[in-house]
């Protein structure tokens, strides 16, 4: 999460954590994953840095 958060503000793209503290309160055992949210406008060029990054999973 900290990584794709880097690679989309060092681009200018301000993206959103979603779902963190739901994790943290579930004992991160994976069961809510946590998401990372970007603008519409930004969408295209957000997915084409983490794919281009190895993390378009």
């Amino acid at each position: 999460m900290s990584a794709a958060t880097s690679l989309l503000e060092a681009e200018g793209i301000v993206p959103f954590q979603m779902d963190q503290h739901m994790s943290v309160l579930e004992g991160s055992i994976g069961i809510l994953p946590a998401r990372l949210m970007v603008a519409d406008r930004d969408e295209f060029a957000a997915r084409a840095i983490l794919r281009d990054n190895g993390l378009d999973d």
